[in-house]
């Protein structure tokens, strides 16, 4: 995992400078917080989501942020400066709507430099920025047409071009895959990241969408109920959730109890009842005699086998209920013999797959150690 190549964004994150500091800033509406005392420092140049369910306070700090919202305590600076009284239209901050806000009776360049001439730029410099914008997101031929004669996809990249025109320090989107099907929204994600990179301009995303956040963004910060649950990159968020939360929210999961058995030198082994076998985990995690801890599997660590481990442990054995099958591979669903689901998901490396098991089988399902990740909360 440590030789992996990180993302453009996040190389060298520690002699990185600071651009966006948010300090326990807090939102509430008639007692109740909508944003609870949140912290959190962002980047130059960093894509960033905000990852949360409906309700969980992500639009609301984007809206804080824009300057929509008041905060009703904490500080918003933005390279170096307190924002955090500062009117909308004297922030150095861009956002780009889901709908997209483009004005119907205007045609591309001129939604393009509609906040250029607000600013009362010279008409040379707008005519130049404009041709520059339409440049970068690939529109030029587009240039007279009209919001409605245009895709979903080119309306989204002349709402990017309009927000970007101004160069703001800061750029907000907000669901900004929301209105596109699922195929435009795969190829969006990574041209809005490419757009995005060039620029080098630094941005907060929210969304609830966990695969559009692993894709676009470097950083990730999950929420719940106002608050921040977990804040990293994609792949330890993913791999190394802190809280069952989080490993519930992003991907699927399988979760056991368990309660410490035995301290061993290469592992700590608990007893879970739902497994029926003991549960084997790495020998640094956190767990605490006689205390019950929940443990996370992610599917794709199972694998099938024909014998139980020599250890006998990381061992389940189950009737199979369903089979999900979507092309790439094909998740099992397992009952095991104390009545808890599984889940396993398992590579289609074949075309045809003989010799797999099908409804109402028994299978042997059996995962490393290192899989396995004892979960804080």
């Amino acid at each position: 995992m440590n030789d992996a190549i990180p993302r453009p964004q996040a190389k060298n994150r520690k002699a990185l400078t600071a651009l966006l500091e948010i300090r326990n800033l807090t939102k509430s509406y008639d007692g109740q917080h909508a944003v609870d005392d949140v912290s959190l420092t962002i980047y130059k140049g960093e894509i960033f989501a905000l990852l949360g369910a409906s309700g969980c306070g992500k639009s609301t700090l984007l809206r804080m942020l824009a300057g929509f919202e008041q905060p009703s305590a904490g500080q918003i600076m933005l390279d170096g400066v307190d924002l955090s009284q500062v009117p909308p239209y004297l922030r150095p901050i861009n956002m780009m709507f889901q709908s997209y806000a483009l004005f119907p009776h205007m045609t591309v360049e001129q939604n393009i430099a509609f906040g250029l001439k607000q600013d009362k730029l010279p008409k040379a410099e707008i005519a130049s920025r404009v041709n520059e914008m339409l440049g970068l997101v690939h529109m030029q031929e587009f240039a007279k047409r009209k919001p409605h004669q245009l895709s979903g996809g080119q309306r989204q990249r002349v709402a990017l071009a309009r927000s970007l025109a101004k160069r703001p320090k800061l750029l907000l989107l907000d669901e900004p895959m929301g209105a596109l099907d699922k195929k435009l929204r795969d190829r969006m994600q990574l041209e809005v990241v490419d757009i995005l990179e060039r620029v080098g301009v630094t941005c907060v995303m929210v969304t609830h969408d966990q695969e559009e956040a692993m894709t676009m963004a470097g950083r990730i910060a999950i929420m719940n109920r106002g608050k921040f649950v977990q804040i990293g990159e994609p792949e330890e968020i993913y791999e190394h959730p802190t809280t069952r939360y989080s490993a519930e929210f992003i991907g699927s999961v399988n979760v056991f109890e368990g309660v410490l058995k035995e301290r061993q030198e290469d592992g700590l082994v608990l007893y879970s009842p739902g497994l029926m076998h003991p549960l084997k985990v790495d020998a640094d995690a956190s767990v605490v005699d006689n205390v019950p801890v929940h443990v996370a599997l992610r599917p794709e660590k199972i694998m099938l086998c024909e014998e139980p481990p020599a250890n006998g442990c990381n061992f389940a054995v189950g009737e199979v209920i369903h089979i999900a099958y979507l092309g790439d591979l094909s998740v099992y669903h397992v009952r095991l013999k104390s009545g808890q689901m599984i889940s396993a998901q398992l590579q289609n490396a074949h075309r045809h797959r003989k010799g797999l098991p099908t409804w109402g089988d028994e299978v042997r399902l059996c995962w490393e150690v290192d899989s396995c990740v004892v979960l804080t909360v």
